[in-house]
């Protein structure tokens, strides 16, 4: 069958942006300063680097003819989407951004948005979280997003006090051991 009578989809339904659970569509995506500049440096990377050579392959795979069977078209053309669904998610995801710098809590012994905060459980196990933005969690790390369970549960608290959250195990509860505000890189 010719490919002029296959339809690509090119539907946008799948590709709009999906708020993370909590946050609701419109609303301010908190974000620590290196993840800012994260996601400014992957955007930057994207539009002046990886795009551009992107569609210099499709218009040279274009320029050889038939295009049905042209496989270096073909996936180029479909790079060319999954980059531009990034570049939409990126910038909206920024436009919305709201930079909070840690550092400018001070001696703050209480915990809010950027506190890297050391709990224990009631098994004596300890353990130390920095609460950080949707787009920056990475668990290997200890960054959990400011909408979790756990950092909702201790957002507001000071050092002696003791959190309940639900967790996948069930409630837990956690007593704040420490509150510390630095750098997140």
């Amino acid at each position: 069958m010719n490919k002029s009578f296959i339809r690509e989809s090119d539907s946008e339904e799948d590709e709009e942006i999906q708020a993370p659970p909590g946050i609701s569509l419109g609303a301010h995506n908190y974000i620590t300063p290196a993840g800012h500049a994260r996601l400014k440096d992957e955007l930057e990377e994207l539009v002046k680097s990886e795009r551009p050579k992107i569609v210099e392959i499709v218009s040279w795979a274009a320029s050889n003819g038939d295009r049905s069977e042209n496989g270096d078209y073909i996936y180029g053309k479909r790079r060319l989407r999954e980059i531009d669904r990034r570049i939409r998610f990126l910038t909206k995801r920024l436009e919305i951004s709201v930079v909070v710098d840690p550092l400018r809590q001070g001696d703050n012994d209480q915990v809010f948005f950027g506190a890297c905060v050391t709990v224990v459980d009631a098994h004596g196990a300890e353990s130390s979280y920095t609460i950080v933005g949707v787009d920056e969690t990475d668990a290997a790390h200890g960054r959990i997003s400011w909408i979790s369970p756990l950092a909702r549960a201790v957002m507001k608290l000071r050092v002696g006090d003791t959190a309940r959250f639900h967790s996948p195990s069930g409630i837990r509860e956690v007593d704040i051991i420490s509150v510390v505000y630095k750098e997140i890189e």
